[in-house]
């Protein structure tokens, strides 16, 4: 009789599943590979997060962040303000830039400061963004805040960044560079 692994066990399997994997892996593949249900994928994934792991749920399935320790990476926030139409343009234009686009927040004035992960790194990212939201027919955080919002951007050098905040800047959708 084989032994049923364990919730611990398969929490595991699932942080390696992900490691092992170039790109997003959706909650549905977690759940066919591990052998249960999303709900029970979804709910492993938070414990996991909750103890620390670097457990990212974007739009196109879960990764790890894993938070470089040499310090060689660069880090900016954006506060940018546009409407739906120009989403696509403002993510392609930080992606073009060799930046990665981590997040997307949103100050909605009962709870406070509200975060969507993104981890948008190329053009076929955006347009699995893009696709994601018109096939569920949601909207953007930003939505929520009359298209005002704030990106987290990092790159390997400040150069990169600089490059694309000048291209949102030329985009006309920049409100200011923040410090962090």
């Amino acid at each position: 009789m084989e032994r049923r692994q364990s919730g611990e066990e398969r929490r595991q399997g699932l942080l390696r599943m992900i490691q092992e994997n170039d790109r997003p892996v959706t909650g549905t593949q977690l759940a066919k590979q591990a052998g249960v249900s999303r709900q029970v994928i979804v709910q492993d994934l938070s414990l996991l997060k909750a103890k620390g792991y670097p457990v990212v749920a974007t739009a196109r399935g879960y990764l790890l962040n894993d938070p470089v320790l040499d310090g060689t990476r660069r880090i900016r926030k954006v506060v940018c303000r546009h409407g739906y139409d120009q989403l696509k343009a403002e993510c392609d234009a930080i992606v073009d830039e060799g930046v990665i686009l981590r997040d997307v927040i949103v100050e909605h004035p009962v709870y406070g400061f509200l975060t969507g992960e993104l981890m948008l790194r190329s053009r076929r990212d955006v347009r699995a963004l893009i696709e994601r939201l018109e096939e569920t027919q949601a909207t953007p955080l930003s939505s929520l805040t009359d298209g005002v919002h704030i990106h987290t951007l990092e790159a390997d050098n400040e150069e990169a960044l600089d490059a694309a905040i000048e291209a949102l800047d030329r985009l006309g959708i920049l409100v200011s560079e923040l410090d962090v």
